[in-house]
C-alpha cells in the first residue's frame, strides 16, 4: 500500500508495539501505537465507519518521501467506508500533516477530530490551494499549537476547503483570540464551539468583525473570560443568522447604559452559571428558549411574548415568575429554589414543569396543586421522591404525594354547608307535610 495511504489511515505508525481492535457492532476501530511491524492489523479497520488512533509521535516520518497517488491507491481510498477519524494523544508535525491532508480529497471522511494532540512547527500549506476536501466537521480539544496570529496566508491557502466547512470546534485549548481574517475564510460555517478557552471581551470584538462567519447559526462561548454583557452583545450583533448563543460559565455583569440590540434571529440563549443576581437586559426579543439556571436570581420580572422554554433551576427564587408574561410558554424548570407553592391555575396548562428540591408548604392548596399537576403527567423528573414538605410542622420531611387533600379535610365548609342546607330543606318539607296532613292546625280561631 502506498506510503501516503498508510500515513493517511494511520498517523500512528509508532515505535511502540501495538494493534487495532475492531468492534463490528459499533463499526468502531481503535488502534494503539501501531508500528511498521504490526501495521497489517490496520487492515481490519477498513470496514469501520469510525477509526481512532491513540498514542505516540510522528516526527520520524517527516522526511518520508510522499508522492502523488497512483490510480489503484485512489480507488482504494474512495472505496473505504470510513466517515470519521480521531487522533488522540499524538505529537503531530504540522509539516507532515500539510503533506498528507490533501489525500483526504479521495476519501469519504466527513469528520476529523484531534484530541489531546500537540502540533509542532509550521507546515507549508501552499499545496492545499484550491483543494477541496469532503470533511465538513473539524474538531480540536485540548490541543497545543503555534499561535494563530500572523497565519492568514496559511488560512488563505486552505480557504477552498475551509470555505465549505460546516462545523468547527476548538475547545479547552487556551485560545485567546481568533484574528478577523480567519473568520472571513469560514464562509459556510454553521456551528462554532470555542468553549473552555481564554477569550476575553476585547478579543471577542476582533473575532466577530464585519464579514466574519456570515452564515453562523450556533455559537458556544461557554467557560471563557467574558465579563461584559454589553460588550458581548456588541461583538456578536454582526452575526445576522445567529440562532443559538451559549454564554454559560462566564462571569457576566450588567451595564446600566446598555442599549445594544442582539441579532434578530437569536432564539436560544444560555446564561446559566454566569453569576447573575438580576436578569440582564436587554434580552433578545425573539427568544424561544432562555436558560438562567445556576445563578443567584431572587426574582424574574420580564415579559417575552415568544418564549417557549424557561430554565430557572438552582437560583434563589421564592415565588414562581408570572407565567402570564410568557403566553407561548410550555416548559418551566424551577428545581432547587426556595419556592413554597406552585400557582396551580397558572402552570396547569404547561407540558413540562420541573420543581423538585423546593421547601414546600403542604397546605391543602400547596400539596393539592402539586398532586393534581403530577396526575396530568406534566410534572418532570424527581416526582415524587424529590418533592418534600417543609411546613406545616406536622408534615415536615413528608413526601408531598402522601399529604391527604380530601375535601373533608381541606374544605370542611364545602361539606358542612350542603348538609345544613339539606337539613333545612328537610325541616321545611316536614312542616309542609304536617300542615297538609292536619289542616285544622291553621284554621282561624272562632270568636265565641
Amino acid at each position: 500500500m502506498n506510503v501516503a495511504v498508510l500515513l493517511l489511515l494511520g498517523l500512528g505508525f509508532l515505535e511502540a508495539e501495538g494493534r487495532c481492535f475492531f468492534n463490528r457492532t459499533q463499526e468502531y476501530c481503535v488502534c494503539y501505537h501501531l508500528s511498521q511491524e504490526t501495521v497489517s492489523s490496520i487492515i481490519q479497520c477498513l470496514a469501520a465507519s469510525v477509526v481512532e488512533f491513540q498514542g505516540g509521535e510522528l516526527e520520524r516520518y517527516v522526511a518520508f518521501p510522499i508522492s502523488d497517488l497512483d490510480p489503484s491507491s485512489i480507488e482504494t481510498l474512495g472505496s473505504l467506508l470510513i466517515r470519521k477519524i480521531i487522533f488522540r494523544d499524538l505529537l503531530v508535525p504540522e509539516i507532515l500533516l500539510a503533506r498528507v491532508l490533501k489525500f483526504f480529497s479521495y476519501t469519504q471522511v466527513r469528520e476529523l477530530v484531534f484530541e489531546s494532540c500537540i502540533f509542532k512547527g509550521r507546515g507549508n500549506w501552499e499545496e492545499m490551494a484550491n483543494k477541496d476536501l469532503p470533511i465538513l466537521s473539524l474538531r480540536f480539544h485540548n490541543v497545543t499549537s503555534a499561535l494563530l496570529t500572523g497565519r492568514q496566508q496559511d488560512f488563505s491557502s486552505l480557504s477552498s476547503w475551509l470555505g465549505t466547512l460546516q462545523e468547527l470546534s476548538v475547545t479547552g485549548s487556551h485560545v485567546t483570540s481568533l484574528p478577523c481574517g480567519i473568520g472571513r475564510v469560514f464562509r459556510a460555517l454553521l456551528f462554532l464551539d470555542v468553549a473552555q478557552n481564554s477569550l476575553g471581551d476585547e478579543s471577542l470584538a476582533s473575532t466577530f468583525c464585519s464579514g466574519a462567519f456570515p452564515q453562523l447559526r450556533v455559537l458556544s462561548l461557554q467557560g471563557n473570560n467574558l465579563t461584559s454583557y454589553h460588550r458581548v452583545c456588541e461583538s456578536v450583533r454582526l452575526l445576522p443568522e445567529l440562532q443559538h448563543l451559549d454564554l454559560s460559565q462566564n462571569k457576566l455583569t450588567a451595564d446600566p447604559s446598555s442599549s445594544c440590540q442582539w441579532p434578530v434571529a437569536l432564539q436560544i440563549f444560555n446564561l446559566s452559571g454566569t453569576g447573575l443576581d438580576e436578569v440582564l437586559t436587554p434580552l433578545p426579543p425573539s427568544l424561544e428558549v432562555l436558560d438562567m439556571s445556576c445563578n443567584h436570581l431572587r426574582a424574574v420580572d420580564i415579559s417575552l411574548s415568544s418564549l417557549k422554554k424557561l430554565f430557572l433551576s438552582q437560583n434563589m427564587l421564592r415565588a414562581v415568575p408570572s407565567v402570564r408574561n410568557f403566553p407561548m410558554l410550555d416548559t418551566l424548570h424551577l428545581d432547587n429554589n426556595s419556592i413554597a407553592e406552585l400557582p396551580w391555575d397558572e402552570v396547569k396548562h404547561l407540558w413540562d414543569v420541573a420543581a423538585a428540591g423546593n421547601p414546600y408548604n403542604c397546605s391543602c392548596s400547596g400539596a393539592g396543586g402539586l398532586q393534581a399537576l403530577a396526575a396530568t403527567g406534566h410534572l418532570g423528573q424527581g416526582w415524587p421522591q424529590d418533592y418534600t414538605c417543609q411546613s406545616p410542622p406536622g408534615y415536615r420531611g413528608r413526601l408531598v404525594k402522601d399529604v391527604p387533600v380530601s375535601v373533608l379535610r381541606c374544605n370542611s365548609a364545602a361539606v358542612i354547608a350542603p348538609v345544613c342546607v339539606a337539613l333545612a330543606l328537610l325541616g321545611v318539607a316536614g312542616a309542609v307535610f304536617l300542615v297538609r296532613s292536619r289542616p285544622g292546625l291553621l284554621r282561624p280561631c272562632r270568636r265565641v
